[in-house]
């Protein structure tokens, strides 16, 4: 297979799994992919894809027919965010021991909400904020907007990255003054 059908296929495989970041750019004719700009290791980058698809595979499998459950998963340099509503403490406790348990995770941050599921219409606001925020991070040109995940769950937003501490700061500065986030949550690694 030629090296450009190649590179056609990884990138078609990759795009689904780019949430979070920006997406994938090929330039010059395809012949060169420029993924976005991580401070991870490909290694981790591909783990984390994985830690994320696994912890959501086994909550579903235990709670995938209790519609009291929603629960998004992001794991970040194998550093793990839970938000999301759960029925109960002990389902909150649960998931968040059942996310530590998968191989390579590093650490769980459980922002399990105990409350009844967010409406679609809520998801959707969310996703328009998270929109919103990543867009202002790129017009703001404080940092590079590829640092910084964005994860919204009912007007909170969790901003997760390997950033400098001015990055955060910044990053936390623009999130706060977003209309329609109620409350920001840092799960920054630093890395200065």
């Amino acid at each position: 297979m030629a090296s450009r059908e190649l590179t056609v296929i990884v990138i078609l495989a990759l795009t689904p799994q780019l949430h979070g970041c920006f997406p994938a750019v090929a330039a010059g004719g395809g012949a060169v992919v420029v993924l976005a700009n991580d401070r991870r290791t490909t290694g981790i980058y591909i783990e984390d894809q994985n830690i994320e698809l696994k912890v959501a595979k086994a909550i579903g499998e235990k709670y995938g027919k209790d519609d009291r459950v929603h629960v998004n998963v992001a794991s970040f340099n194998r550093y793990v965010l839970l938000s999301g509503e759960v029925p109960d403490e002990a389902v909150k406790t649960d998931v968040g021991v059942m996310a530590l348990a998968i191989e390579n995770v590093r650490n769980v941050q459980n922002e399990l909400v105990v409350g009844p599921p967010t409406s679609f219409s809520q998801r959707a606001t969310d996703g328009y904020t998270t929109s919103k925020l990543k867009t202002k991070f790129v017009s703001e040109g404080k940092f590079d907007a590829n640092h910084v995940i964005v994860v919204t769950d009912n007007s909170v937003v969790y901003l997760m990255g390997l950033v400098t501490r001015k990055e955060a700061d910044d990053a936390t500065e623009i999130a706060r003054t977003t209309g329609g986030v109620t409350k920001v949550v840092r799960v920054f690694e630093f890395i200065d």
